[in-house]
């Protein structure tokens, strides 16, 4: 905000490498001062060491400690009376954190819908789609569509959607049969997949709201038609021209969308992505940004994803994320980058927070025996007063790390040298002691704090990206005539 002024505390060791950093930054749109608060590691400042070396009162706004500091942040906001926050554990990424704005990018917002498919519904039952369906709707789904499979009964229909319904949940039903379709809409399911002009009289029955496609693959013409039919009937309707697969039309389908957005400016469309990403053997997250990508440029605001393939198993954490990020970036009118890692899942933009020449530097001013793990463009560096090596491979450190005879500190540098290993190897960021970041291609997993400090060990805690509130921008609702039946 114009006119902050922010207060950055930092040790001896990084106050350097931090006024160059933020003296590189130029112009800003807040004023910044560095205090050093007393210790040599930034990461050992404390609560108490803060209370008693910083001055009061404090000429700031906010006060921006290191990432790696653990202190209670609301008590010396409390104390100081001005917001403390943490910054991000390696200096290389403040300038990110502080954004354009002076804050991190704000990912609460989105204006996509997702519909996450569970392809074998009629399968399962009642209780077994509602558990799944919650695990999805945690996991950034807003409609639950249920898969009705050719020639497989499914009797609790009705039961299913109100049981959904019940647990707070937005329905669709994608089937390829009157009936089940008919049922449905009666059992008051929100949304239908899929009706084309031909169908369309289905949706007259109940108050769904219908995903009209062509008649004929391909036709824009009979989806037009469709078009046309529900805005006469005065129907709520969200179009979709049909996503097809690499070698089968793809590049003429993402043709049509554009086609299709340009005849109808104002209409809610629908993109359905799972024949690019489970029909693709590549990595899921690149694809989802992409495809996210073309729909933030046409505002095709609907999307339908679906998870069958091994490799897709985090579909839906990476639509969302790639929602969120769209929605930031077109907001700023600016490229996606430098808003999220979310979906950097095998390849970090800035996998070294040191130079090589900075690691030694670093590990000429260590008086103790307590092993450092970091990485950089050269390798794995593992140091402490007595050594600095470096090595690609993992194993080659053993012989002169000394720990033969401590089977506990041999067991935790070997796992914590393979993971700086891989985490090298890939182009990864690796903090010691935390987990590699893999973006949202895994579930966040506590680490046991407790067990690691018991074995002697002085932790680095990590602070990955915050995770976005969930909470959407109003999506709009889909286009109907002025007599709108459903209001």
């Amino acid at each position: 905000m114009p006119g902050e002024k922010l207060l950055f505390l930092t040790g001896h060791l990084a106050r350097p490498r931090l006024e160059k950093l933020l003296t590189a930054l130029g112009a800003t749109d807040f004023d910044w001062a560095i205090h050093d608060i007393g210790v040599k590691v930034a990461a050992l400042m404390t609560g108490e060491i803060i209370e008693r070396r910083l001055p009061k009162p404090v000429a700031a706004t906010r006060v921006i400690v290191p990432g790696r500091c653990r202190a209670d942040l609301e008590h010396l906001s409390r104390q100081f009376g001005v917001l403390f926050q943490r910054g991000p554990d390696e200096l290389v990424d403040l300038p990110a954190f502080l954004g354009r704005k002076g804050a991190p990018p704000d990912l609460s917002r989105h204006d996509m819908q997702i519909f996450a498919e569970i392809v074998d519904a009629s399968a399962m039952s009642v209780a077994a789609i509602a558990q799944r369906a919650l695990g999805m709707r945690a996991a950034g789904a807003d409609v639950i569509d249920l898969g009705c499979l050719p020639d497989t009964p499914f009797p609790h229909l009705e039961e299913t959607i109100q049981e959904l319904q019940r647990q707070g949940l937005k329905v669709s039903v994608d089937s390829a049969s009157r009936d089940e379709l008919s049922r449905a809409t009666r059992a008051g399911a929100d949304f239908l997949l899929s009706l084309s002009d031909e169908t369309l009289d289905i949706a007259e029955l109940g108050s769904a709201v219908p995903i009209l496609v062509p008649a004929i693959p391909h036709d824009l013409d009979s989806l037009g038609r469709a078009i046309d039919k529900a805005r006469a009937m005065g129907i709520g309707f969200i179009a979709d021209s049909i996503l097809d697969p690499i070698h089968f039309g793809f590049t003429a389908s993402l043709v049509r969308y554009q086609r299709l957005r340009e005849k109808y400016p104002d209409i809610e469309i629908l993109m359905g992505t799972g024949n690019l990403t489970e029909l693709t053997d590549a990595d899921t997250s690149g694809v989802t940004a992409t495809l996210l990508g073309i729909c933030s440029e046409l505002a095709i605001r609907h999307l339908l994803i679906v998870h069958v393939s091994p490799h897709t198993q985090r579909t839906i954490e990476e639509h969302d994320a790639a929602r969120r990020m769209m929605f930031a970036a077109r907001a700023d009118s600016a490229l996606p980058r430098g808003y999220s890692s979310g979906l950097l899942q095998v390849h970090d933009v800035k996998p070294f927070a040191s130079t090589p020449d900075e690691l030694a530097a670093q590990a000429a001013e260590v008086r103790d025996r307590n092993f450092r793990i970091e990485t950089a463009v050269d390798g794995v560096h593992v140091y402490n007063k007595d050594i600095h090596r470096v090595e690609t491979d993992a194993f080659e450190f053993y012989p002169h790390l000394g720990v033969a005879d401590d089977a506990a500190h041999a067991f935790y540098l070997g796992a914590e040298l393979q993971k700086a290993e891989i985490a090298w190897r890939l182009g990864k960021r690796y903090a010691q002691d935390g987990r590699i970041d893999f973006g949202v291609a895994t579930p966040p997993e506590p680490v046991d704090r407790t067990r690691l400090e018991s074995a002697g060990h002085t932790l680095k805690p990590k602070t990955g990206a915050a995770s976005p509130v969930k909470e959407s921008d109003a999506i709009p609702e889909p286009v109907a005539a002025e007599d709108d039946r459903r209001g």
